[in-house]
């Protein structure tokens, strides 16, 4: 177990655990968690809180589940440090957990719905949603955490987690926010048996009384809008209190809004956590400005599209052609992961060689 840990976390030791000039403290955090039957297991966690004692109230984050599972080992937390560091811009001291099965989180998969013309979603979620409830547990032990103050913010299946945990909700949690919630898509606009899926957001609405925000896009390929709207009907008709947020299309596909632009989602969050007098700060920390440069083979249009790579998460790296091609990845495992998949995504955009340019936010000469 020792040594397993080390692994996990040997890639991450960039984060050290002291403060950053942007006023946030980001470091690895291992989450103990003990389950009835599965025995004790530790779940990996990235934790980003602002600089200081506190305490600060607590948001836990967590993930989708990948259509194909084999890509389950490689999720690491890092995927959702932009959107994890918005909440604690606002004041949260908030956990991205990897749930059992996924990255480097130990334990066997919990969470399956099972055969996809029989798919139990609501054990699922639920056994998903102890994932979460473990996760708050460990918050409320911190001495910078407020444990009376938690909510639980979810995508696409980590989103039916966290409406699951709402309707046999551990002490402190508030609220709920839900990006794209469900699971059992199998392709685009296909869900597995969706009536058993619309059955379960009814379930869970019986016992919940909690406030929830449910934010879906109006492209999203997942569950769509029809769907999503048989989703937020069940659940109110069964007793649950949700708002539902129908947000523009985004991209060529809005299940991925959460990670891909938010900016479009936060002026919404704010507003409903002001709404349910959640809101800790009257306005967030303010982030440096990278003083990093485009590599110089770029075009005028390419350069603006590099913000997006100065803004994502660590462990990545930024690959270019001499005819101005360049690919990226972010995010992954470590960074020769990371290396190899920029130098891949540069080169189905060109017959020239690609370079490494930039390795996190050091220039590579």
């Amino acid at each position: 177990m020792i040594l397993r840990l080390l692994a996990l976390l040997l890639p991450l030791l960039w984060m050290a655990a002291t403060a950053r000039a942007d006023g946030l403290i980001q470091t690895p955090t291992p989450v103990p968690a003990s389950f009835d039957g599965g025995g004790s297991v530790t779940l990996e966690g990235l934790l980003i809180r602002p600089n200081g004692p506190g305490p600060f109230p607590v948001a836990i984050v967590t993930h989708g589940a990948p259509r194909d599972p084999a890509d389950r080992p490689g999720m690491t937390p890092l995927r959702l440090a932009p959107q994890a560091r918005e909440f604690a811009r606002r004041g949260w001291a908030t956990l991205v957990v990897m749930r059992r099965g996924y990255g480097g989180s130990g334990g066997p998969y919990a969470e399956s719905s099972g055969a996809c013309n029989n798919p139990d979603y609501i054990q699922a979620g639920e056994r998903s949603a102890e994932d979460i409830r473990q996760a708050i547990r460990f918050m409320a032990r911190q001495p910078f955490a407020d444990a009376s103050r938690v909510i639980s913010v979810g995508v696409s299946a980590g989103g039916l987690a966290s409406v699951a945990l709402a309707a046999n909700p551990p002490p402190g949690l508030r609220a709920v926010i839900s990006f794209a919630g469900g699971r059992g898509s199998r392709g685009d606009d296909d869900v597995c048996t969706a009536d058993r899926l619309v059955a379960a957001f009814g379930n869970f609405g019986r016992g919940s009384r909690l406030p929830n925000l449910w934010i879906y896009a109006e492209n999203d390929l997942f569950f769509g809008p029809a769907l999503a709207r048989r989703f937020h009907e069940a659940f109110t008709k069964s007793g649950g209190r949700a708002e539902y947020a129908r947000m523009p299309a985004n991209g060529k596909d809005g299940h991925f809004l959460f990670s891909a632009d938010i900016a479009a989602w936060t002026p919404v969050v704010d507003r409903f956590l002001a709404e349910q007098k959640l809101a800790p700060r009257s306005a967030p920390i303010a982030l440096p400005v990278s003083a990093l440069a485009p590599p110089s083979e770029l075009s005028e249009r390419n350069r603006a599209s590099f913000k997006d790579y100065v803004a994502a998460p660590d462990n990545k790296a930024f690959a270019v052609s001499p005819d101005g091609a360049f690919g990226w990845k972010s995010g992954r495992r470590d960074e020769a992961e990371a290396r190899q998949g920029a130098l891949e995504n540069c080169g189905k955009h060109t017959q020239k060689t690609c370079r490494i340019a930039i390795v996190n936010d050091t220039p590579v000469r």
